[in-house]
């Protein structure tokens, strides 16, 4: 065992006084400063008022289980190396630990040679995961890289995030289509102690029915025509990890059943398998749809709904962050002239005026989408209002005509939803949302202005 740094600091926990001065006197030897704990509770909170690198923790005291113990110190404290030591080492016992997040295991009697290989194994790790981890600020930055923004809407969506992230519970993120979802979802994985493990994304409007729960559970070989062999779901994938459902709603109710166990029990199985498989994830889920309304229609449990909805977080859409809109422009004009190798060298104040009155019913992605199309069709180097999508240069015109001459309120109205009724190809329950009333109020207006066929 190499000397270390006076840096270095481990604590032994072992109700027997003569295992622990002597695992004690051996580290001394090496140069490292160590404390002892006679019990779970004394070492929970001398890990409180001083950090240490190493923790040699026994399982068997009796006043706290070293495994109770273990899960604190995983919960609160994820840059201690955890040693557990037992008088009764067994092969499941030693699998519990590592799984519970201890670096490794020693039985009694503890031999030297191996105390001291053991030891130098755990601050040789932990020094690697300091090398590696990156400060929090850069941390922060690489979080948040591609959610744009310094208005005070996202600035909050921010700060939810940076709480919600430390801890595993569930996560419902809601908002319009395009403002972001996964983006949200993958920032509270990268800041969650689980930021090594996998995040698994998937798309449950993208998956067959049919299908959906053999790609979740996986299944044994056999369990079904076409089951050529046994497959591992992305449930197991995600093990350890973070799952995230995007657009939740549209898995059905038996589907939702299933998962609502899943998250009750932390555990599932194999379609065609009667054994049951221990999960640990923490689960974000997502919707564009409000699910406390899916939930009164019965399209969604509501037992479901609650577990999902621990921490509820509502990305805001464009129109109501349009400060953002100058950022975002300029980070795709970046993006996108990089990749198609451009140059612009920005865009004229009558453009941006144009593109930040729009009301953006895709959001950011649908902002995203016309900067690039705009960088690749689109000649010269400063973008013009005659560079804008039709989209938006014809509702500037539409709004001028307004301010040119004298129209009724009624007339106003009629207007304007006839071209949000054009703009959502006819989607009443879009254009509602847009206009702010509610379905059975617009097709009432509909009716009233004969609007039918006007898109």
């Amino acid at each position: 065992m190499q000397e270390s740094g006076s840096n270095k600091r481990v604590l032994v926990v072992d109700d027997e006084e003569a295992i622990r001065n002597g695992i004690a006197r051996v580290l001394t030897m090496h140069k490292l400063k160590v404390d002892t704990a006679s019990g779970g509770l004394q070492a929970l909170e001398m890990v409180a008022r001083q950090p240490y690198t190493v923790i040699l923790l026994d399982i068997k005291m009796p006043d706290m289980d070293g495994m109770e113990v273990l899960k604190h110190l995983r919960q609160d404290y994820l840059e201690t190396e955890v040693i557990m030591i037992t008088d009764f080492p067994t092969i499941p016992s030693a699998v519990e630990c590592i799984r519970h997040g201890a670096l490794n295991y020693l039985g009694k009697p503890l031999r030297i040679d191996d105390l001291r290989a053991v030891v130098q194994k755990a601050l040789d790790h932990h020094e690697k995961r300091l090398q590696k981890k990156p400060a929090k600020a850069a941390l922060d930055r690489e979080c948040f890289e591609f959610i744009i923004g310094d208005s005070p809407a996202i600035k909050q969506v921010f700060s939810k995030i940076r709480r919600a992230a430390p801890s595993d519970s569930t996560v419902l993120l809601t908002g319009e289509s395009g403002t972001g979802k996964e983006l949200a979802a993958r920032a509270i994985h990268l800041l969650s102690p689980r930021r090594d493990k996998e995040f698994v994304p998937v798309d449950c409007s993208a998956l067959v029915e049919t299908l959906l729960e053999s790609e979740l559970f996986g299944h044994v070989k056999g369990s079904f025509t076409g089951a050529h062999q046994t497959k591992h779901g992305l449930f197991e994938l995600a093990n350890h990890g973070t799952f995230f459902f995007d657009e939740i709603t549209n898995l059905s109710l038996n589907i939702q059943a299933k998962l609502l166990r899943v998250i009750q029990e932390r555990e599932f199985m194999q379609v065609g398998s009667q054994k049951r498989i221990k999960l640990d994830i923490r689960i974000i889920a997502s919707s564009n749809r409000d699910l406390s309304e899916a939930v009164k229609a019965g399209e969604f449990r509501e037992d479901l709904f609650y577990r999902l909805s621990v921490i509820p977080l509502r990305l805001p859409p464009l129109r109501e962050r349009i400060g953002d809109i100058p950022l975002l422009v300029a980070h795709f004009l970046c993006k996108y002239c990089e990749k198609g190798s451009r140059k612009i060298s920005g865009i004229a104040p009558a453009a941006m005026k144009l593109l930040s009155s729009y009301a953006w019913p895709g959001n950011v992605r649908q902002l995203e989408h016309t900067i690039e199309r705009i960088v690749i069709l689109e000649d010269g180097d400063v973008i013009l209002p005659e560079h804008l999508p039709s989209f938006i240069s014809q509702r500037q015109r539409e709004f001028q005509l307004f301010l040119e001459e004298e129209i009724t309120l009624e007339d106003l109205e009629k207007h304007h939803i006839q071209f949000v009724l054009r703009r959502t190809k006819g989607h009443r329950q879009d254009a509602a949302r847009i206009l702010g009333i509610n379905r059975k109020t617009l097709s009432h207006k509909i009716e009233k202005y004969k609007l039918q066929a006007n898109w």
